[in-house]
């Protein structure tokens, strides 16, 4: 079994390959060697099925024509006066066969065939060009001759596969007196082929030559194009390179030029949440979520997206493509991807923590400046004037405090919406609370989600509502039937086409905003993702949007 790190991958992946491969070389052929091989096997095979059918072609040939030639010199042998005369003879000639030798011999040397015979009816040779045959018995079951009707066919004579023709000799009243008979040997495959014509001879030989080369030159050039890699090495990379793919964490997705996913890793899988098979599939036909779709087939692939984030309904994804090339002709893109979910929410709540310092920061800027007109008044002598500015300093704390606490138990909610009533202020913006408002005290847990929706739906609102007239931030809390919050403010409002958008990757309504801005609504969607919830935003009558997070049934302390 293979280990490999990610440091050292590459040369650990030579060093296997060569080991495992060099016994592999000195046992086997190569590939080109195998391909070879290969190649004279079916070129072979297309010699044999042409032979064989040259073979075929040649014997129906031979049996057509010379069947025809063996029947016409029959004829002849039959017709011949002396043949005649004597197989009309009714009594027995133990002379017969000598005196029809010279006949048959002359059908044989005229025709060019391989035996020629007169038979009796019951198929007894009576003169034959071979002595040693008379007086043997020829079976006439496929013949038609004794029927009184001229036959060629195919017969064994003494083991002999032959072609014979034979022709009966009638008498005046058409009674069959005798069978003439010639026949002549098929000639062997190799007699046959050379029959065909000396072209086709060549013609073979040329194609084999051909083949040859061809195949050569073909195997070759596989083991140019595979880099000189045997068999062995190809399989051992291809499984290497699946086992480094699947095992790293970071997810890795390739898409082709049509938009279909070739490669898939495990950790892609788990990222994106893909369940069934993808490899080979369109990329918007597996389930993922539009906003990746939208980065792994883009209008132009020659582009690069570096660290985009996107963020769907589940997760926090920070994302890089490339394109793909190979021998310098584009091929797709690769995209590789890691998840950023605990880092977002770790920013979300930062982010939270900040605004409070700067709350608090504001603040104790406003308390030095109340403390040097304090003290002003005090060396002025003006005693009246410092207590009646405590006493209204005192009175706005209090009314803020208490519009709060008395509709917000939860002390880190309420301290939250304190610090932001301040810093909206701050930004000449006004912060309400809803008086239908309800929350009592959360799990902390809770709390701390609560904080992150709210903090992040207070500062977009604020932000947006800055020189808007009238600046006011309308917030709503009620736990009574689950848990939900409402934040609507006066700025100009979310387009319609936008409203999916700003939750995923880094998008932002709000013009001039510096990098870094838009992933606080991406973390509003995660979160109330992860409790079961819901989050939607519509137009407010008069301008301005509306944000509502619906969660399930809260979890009190």
């Amino acid at each position: 079994m293979t280990h490999v790190t990610h440091v050292d991958a590459k040369e650990v992946l030579v060093i296997k390959n060569i080991r495992s491969t060099a016994g592999g070389l000195l046992r086997g052929r190569s590939l080109a060697a195998q391909f070879l091989v290969f190649q004279l096997f079916v070129v072979a095979v297309v010699l044999v099925a042409v032979a064989a059918v040259s073979v075929a072609q040649s014997e129906g040939e031979f049996r057509d024509v010379r069947g025809q030639r063996m029947i016409a010199v029959a004829e002849n042998m039959a017709s011949t006066p002396i043949v005649r005369e004597r197989t009309e003879q009714t009594r027995a000639d133990p002379f017969l066969a000598r005196t029809l030798a010279p006949e048959v011999d002359r059908a044989v040397a005229l025709s060019g065939a391989s035996l020629a015979e007169i038979l009796g009816p019951d198929g007894t040779v009576r003169a034959s060009s071979d002595p040693s045959r008379v007086g043997a018995r020829v079976d006439l079951g496929a013949t038609r001759a004794d029927e009184g009707r001229a036959w060629f066919g195919d017969t064994d004579i003494d083991g002999t596969h032959s072609l014979v023709g034979q022709v009966p000799i009638l008498s005046t009243d058409g009674e069959v007196l005798a069978i003439a008979s010639v026949s002549e040997a098929y000639p062997s495959v190799w007699g046959l082929l050379s029959g065909a014509g000396e072209s086709l001879l060549v013609y073979l030989g040329l194609g084999a030559a051909l083949g040859l080369l061809a195949s050569w030159l073909l195997s070759r050039r596989i083991k140019r194009q595979t880099g000189g890699l045997e068999v062995a090495e190809i399989a051992s990379l291809a499984d290497h390179r699946e086992a480094l793919l699947h095992s790293i964490r970071e997810g890795v997705i390739a898409v082709n030029g049509s938009g279909e996913i070739t490669l898939l890793n495990d950790g892609a899988q788990e990222l994106l949440d893909v369940t069934g098979p993808a490899v080979g599939r369109p990329v918007d036909s597996v389930g993922i979520d539009p906003a990746v779709v939208s980065l792994l087939t883009p209008g132009q692939e020659s582009e690069s997206a570096m660290d985009t984030v996107i963020a769907t309904r589940t997760r926090v994804l920070a994302l890089s493509r490339r394109p793909a090339t190979s021998q310098g002709r584009r091929i797709g893109t690769v995209t590789t991807m890691r998840d950023s979910t605990e880092l977002a929410a770790l920013q979300g709540q930062l982010s939270s923590h900040k605004s409070v310092t700067d709350t608090l920061r504001a603040q104790a800027h406003e308390f030095a400046n109340q403390l040097h007109t304090i003290s002003g008044l005090v060396q002025l002598g003006e005693f009246d004037a410092v207590r009646d500015l405590v006493g209204t300093l005192t009175r706005r704390r209090a009314e803020i405090s208490d519009a709060v606490t008395q509709r917000i138990s939860d002390p880190a909610v309420a301290a939250l919406l304190i610090a932001k009533t301040s810093l909206a202020a701050e930004s000449g913006v006004a912060l309400d609370l809803d008086p239908a408002s309800h929350l009592a005290a959360l799990d902390p847990a809770l709390a701390t989600d609560v904080i992150t929706l709210l903090g992040n739906l207070i500062d977009n609102a604020v932000d947006v509502s800055v020189g808007s007239t009238p600046a006011r931030v309308t917030v709503g809390i009620d736990d009574r039937d689950g848990l939900s919050i409402l934040v609507s403010d006066t700025g100009p409002g979310v387009p319609e086409h936008l409203r999916e958008a700003i939750f995923s990757r880094g998008v932002t309504s709000k013009p001039d905003v510096p990098g870094g801005r838009g992933i606080g609504l991406a973390l509003v969607r995660l979160v109330t993702a992860q409790h079961g919830g819901t989050v939607e935003v519509a137009d407010v009558p008069g301008g301005g949007a509306r944000f509502e997070v619906r969660l399930k049934a809260a979890t009190h302390a």
